[in-house]
């Protein structure tokens, strides 16, 4: 069995076919699949979707960076609206984070958001989940600002260095691992070891970095499997023991064992 912290399953992608989708996840062992939000376009499709597969589409709520903009104030405000409705019961905060690669413009602004975010996590105790794409050590810097007993998530989509690994850990964060690990030259085979398993949790980003021999195509969690076996040969340890130990952290840290 294994679980995807992280798949945006809910997106437009998806419309033609998200009941094959989800039976093939099921299929493949993934036994729950985490909802981060993007902004407010998408938590209605979100929400619908958690509702629908209840138990098994688990949602979280946040503002990505990518969607910080001159309104962020409104988004904030409608998402810790979602937040403050009992009606909606969210596995964590997110997704949410610092994004350098695409636009710098808001990138004051996207501190102001994530830091925002950061006490949400705080205070209303759940895992933060951080996009930190080329701006990993910001994130940390933050992270590091903000730390106490409550605070803890996951890095997204973590491709940085064995450096950056250790802070994360330091920090009481997991490490989430996706497609990235099964490219070429996605330099991950020279970061992970055996050590980092029990800071490592599984993920697919779908429909995002599909893994290898999907590269380039839609990715979905049913992919789960052969992030799975690659991340299993990286580190030299057992598909089953791996599958295990990703599964205990996700619950550990979701709240659930």
């Amino acid at each position: 069995m294994m679980i995807d912290t992280h798949a945006h399953i809910y997106l437009p992608e998806f419309a033609h076919d998200l009941d094959a989708v989800l039976q093939r996840a099921k299929d493949a062992g993934v036994k729950k699949i985490y909802l981060p939000n993007i902004d407010a376009t998408t938590a209605g499709a979100m929400l619908r979707l958690s509702k629908s597969q209840e138990g098994y589409c688990l949602p979280m709520m946040g503002l990505h960076p990518c969607s910080v903009q001159q309104n962020f104030e409104a988004e904030l405000n409608t998402a810790e609206a979602f937040l403050l409705d009992h009606t909606y019961k969210f596995a964590g905060i997110g997704e949410c984070g610092l994004d350098y690669h695409w636009d710098k413009q808001f990138v004051a602004q996207q501190k102001e958001v994530f830091e925002t975010q950061i006490r949400w996590a705080k205070k209303y105790k759940l895992p933060i989940i951080i996009h930190s794409r080329e701006a990993v050590d910001d994130c940390i810097a933050l992270i590091e600002k903000h730390k106490d007993e409550n605070l803890r998530g996951i890095f997204h989509c973590f491709s940085g260095t064995a450096v950056q690994l250790k802070k994360i850990i330091a920090l009481g964060f997991y490490a989430g691992i996706g497609g990235v690990v099964t490219f070429k030259n996605g330099g991950l085979d020279n970061v992970l070891t055996a050590e980092h398993l029990p800071h490592i949790v599984l993920e697919t980003d779908a429909p995002y970095l599909a893994p290898v021999p999907f590269r380039g195509k839609r990715n979905e969690p049913s992919y789960l499997q052969y992030i799975l076996t690659k991340l299993s040969e990286v580190i030299g340890v057992d598909e089953k023991q791996v599958a295990d130990c990703t599964v205990r952290n996700a619950e550990q840290l979701f709240g659930l064992s």
